[in-house]
């Protein structure tokens, strides 16, 4: 993308703030975040950050391309407080976007979430059976129905994108995020400094982790391409916590042991293990994943060595 102008919601958090960065040596590039989550510092001094909320009247919607991202992130933020979960997720989409087709923009890429599918080993698609078992869940799937609205009721190109595990590091934009920060960078910030990484259950649960850098290039690719309807972003592949922390111990040159702990939620709401087929995105924009595993984890243990 080149020479657009582009509203970049949650764009001081830690996908968005990745994603304003990329695009503001190319393009016009306003950040809007209440910083909840996000910090401005993420953000480089090429991109226009304003401090709001998706909630508020007068946001920066005159532009050529919405990418909502502001959100609030996890499980555990939701249940503290679900109705600020709903407002913030499902009426501040609703907000922003009605915003930005007021103001004459009509291509949005939005943050949905690959935790609607549940618990699944195999390689998952777009149209399998769909289910909501927390808040967190059912706002995002709310998003992915008022999308449809939008699109089918107004003509707007409306792309949602359902990530797995999306992870950068401490030292990239996730430091801000603490314990609401993938794994990954949890993980490898413990045993960098000797301390056992904590492991719900037995270790064994999946999950299909997907470079920022990866997800950064589908979200300006779903917006170049005025994709409509939703699309998984993920490799393909699956690693258990287990096999995480021998792959950091291997890359730090550490020997540290996890601890494991009972597992503060629920299992019939917990998400075992994810996978995501791809395909639909890859045949749609030509994305494919180039970061993998064993070199995304050097990148984010390489400040620690």
């Amino acid at each position: 993308m080149e020479n657009y102008r582009i509203l970049v919601t949650g764009g001081a958090g830690f996908i968005g703030s990745n994603l304003a960065n990329e695009l503001a040596s190319r393009n016009d590039v306003i950040a809007v975040d209440d910083c909840y989550l996000g910090e401005a510092d993420n953000l480089s001094d090429d991109v226009e950050f304003v401090e709001a909320s998706v909630l508020e009247d007068d946001l920066p919607t005159d532009v050529d391309v919405v990418f909502h991202l502001a959100a609030l992130s996890s499980y555990a933020m939701h249940e503290e407080d679900p109705t600020r979960g709903t407002r913030v997720n499902v009426e501040g989409f609703v907000n922003t976007v009605e915003q930005a087709r007021q103001d004459g923009c009509d291509t949005v890429v939005y943050a949905s979430t690959s935790s609607i599918y549940g618990t699944r080993t195999e390689p998952t698609p777009e149209d399998v059976p769909v289910a909501v078992n927390t808040g967190y869940e059912a706002s995002k799937l709310a998003r992915e129905r008022y999308a449809e609205y939008f699109s089918n009721h107004y003509g707007m190109s409306m792309c949602g994108m359902r990530f797995f595990s999306v992870y950068q590091g401490y030292e990239g934009a996730e430091g801000h995020k603490g314990e609401y920060a993938n794994v990954i960078a949890q993980f490898a910030d413990d045993i960098a400094h000797s301390r056992a990484p904590e492991l719900y259950g037995d270790g064994t649960q999946t999950r299909d982790f997907t470079h920022v850098s990866d997800v950064v290039r589908a979200l300006e690719l779903a917006a170049e391409h005025e994709l409509e309807g939703v699309y998984n972003v993920g490799t393909g592949d699956r690693t258990s916590f287990n096999e995480l922390v021998d792959l950091l111990n291997r890359t730090l040159g550490t020997d540290v042991d996890p601890e494991y702990v009972e597992n503060p939620i629920p299992e019939d709401v917990y998400v075992h293990d994810t996978c995501a087929d791809a395909s639909k995105f890859r045949a749609a924009a030509g994305w494919e994943p180039d970061v993998g595993l064993e070199e995304g984890v050097e990148r984010v243990c390489e400040p620690y060595l």
